[in-house]
């Protein structure tokens, strides 16, 4: 089955946090506090990441990592194959192991319509496209638990009424 995994869900979220090619570096540590990912897990992934161009890093004082290229410019699929660790697999569906043109099982065909639609997908997909589409959500106010008419007479206006004290 092709599915990305929460690693690729956290470097995601990672590179969204990150400043263009030339600006300020972020330190490992604090995307760690940020994000809630531990630390030792951060550097491995952030290590693949820069291994394969997507992140620049700097040692020591004033160092950190950054964009190696501007978020517009880098692919989900490209974050998603850093930190998976090469091409995306397309596997049987259903789960067999031999599924292929040859030997197709009931669902092969439409699934191989539908895993090129996914990689086209994220091969369009940008970083910037998906951070926007993040800070687009944190901006949106909690929704609100409308109460129904039925909670809210209208004398009390949804308060109970005080206690009635006996003479």
């Amino acid at each position: 089955m092709l599915s990305l995994n929460q690693t690729t869900g956290y470097a995601l979220l990672t590179l969204g946090m990150l400043e263009p090619p030339g600006g300020k570096p972020a330190l490992v540590r604090d995307l760690a506090r940020k994000t809630g990912i531990p630390k030792p897990y951060l550097s491995k992934m952030i290590h693949a990441l820069a291994s394969k161009g997507l992140l620049a890093t700097k040692r020591g004082f004033r160092g950190g990592v950054t964009l190696a290229r501007p978020a517009d410019q880098i692919t989900l699929i490209e974050v998603a194959q850093a930190v998976q660790g090469g091409p995306l697999r397309h596997t049987c569906l259903l789960g067999l192991t031999e599924c292929s043109d040859e030997r197709a099982c009931p669902l092969h065909a439409f699934w191989t319509v539908t895993t090129d639609r996914i990689m086209r997908m994220l091969s369009r997909t940008t970083l910037a496209e998906a951070a926007e589409f993040e800070y687009l959500q944190s901006q949106r106010p909690p929704k609100r638990r409308l109460r129904s008419v039925k909670q809210a007479s209208p004398v009390t206006n949804g308060r109970k009424p005080a206690r009635k004290t006996k003479p």
